[in-house]
């Protein structure tokens, strides 16, 4: 059982490191890489937890943009210290910081008075994410639900869906290669593009320096995950497995995959176990 793809508060995730770290640890993980959205801070704190028989993998999850689709590449393996890394993570928490300024902006204007600053308050030290709002909208009343405030407000193609530049694909795994880490494609089948563009993505992905695609990201159904494999053989791509863990709850996945899942398809656990 291995998790190649979670989130901490670090980021948008509900549990802090030590505490992802232990459930990883309670589920019987041999592996987990923290790998939250832009920053390695859930992993730096949770470096300090790493002797307890679960090999913790320096990880993140990079924003980049391809084909006119905000695109995530998860970054394995990485090396911290690495300057071109440290450099894109300043520029991509900028980024974030203007996108959050402009969502709030707009939330104002749709009568939620102090969005900002009530985000600001429940990320604490972590970057805003649209969760974030959402779950502020909830707690002052404006929402009923998280889900409801990304229909009606945060959701692609809402109010609160700003388009932010974020790096061309190509530079971010460029980012990863160079900080000696191994690229790979996050959830494909969230981009809810069509098979041809899709498959020119991961042409794209494979050209520029990417390794792997990501079979298992949550609870896909097992003809998803066939789809998934096929990909990576058509397009020469190893695999990855993880659960994008954020929180719990009803509709997501707990930590953890069997790397079973694969069967024959090479894994990037091979490369870095």
């Amino acid at each position: 059982m291995i998790d190649f793809h979670t989130h901490t508060t670090a980021s948008d995730g509900a549990l802090s490191p030590s505490e992802l770290f232990s459930r990883a640890v309670d589920r019987g993980l041999t592996a987990l890489a923290v790998t939250d959205h832009d920053t390695l801070a859930g992993w730096q704190t949770a470096q300090a937890l790493k002797n307890q028989g679960v090999a913790l993998v320096c990880g993140v999850e990079l924003s980049c943009q391809w084909g006119g689709a905000t695109i995530h590449v998860v970054g394995l393996n990485v090396d911290a210290d690495s300057g071109e890394l440290l450099e894109a993570l300043d520029q991509l928490q900028q980024l974030r910081r203007d996108r959050a300024e402009k969502i709030a902006a707009k939330l104002e204007r749709l009568g939620a008075v102090g969005a900002l600053a009530g985000a600001q308050a429940l990320a604490g030290e972590a970057a805003i994410c649209r969760p974030h709002f959402a779950h502020w909208l909830v707690s002052e009343g404006y929402m009923p639900s998280v889900s409801r405030a990304f229909d009606k407000w945060l959701g692609n193609g809402k109010p609160g869906d700003i388009k932010t530049p974020w790096p061309a694909l190509t530079d971010t795994v460029a980012v990863i290669v160079a900080a000696g880490g191994i690229p790979i494609l996050a959830h494909p089948l969230k981009y809810r593009f069509t098979r041809t563009k899709l498959r020119a993505l991961c042409d794209a992905f494979s050209v520029a320096g990417g390794v792997a695609v990501e079979i298992v990201n949550g609870r896909q159904s097992d003809a998803e995950i066939a789809q998934l494999k096929r990909l990576a053989i058509e397009k020469n791509l190893s695999v990855s497995l993880g659960s994008d863990f954020h929180r719990e709850w009803t509709y997501g996945a707990d930590l953890g995959v069997d790397v079973a899942i694969a069967g024959d398809i090479s894994g990037v656990w091979e490369m870095i176990l």
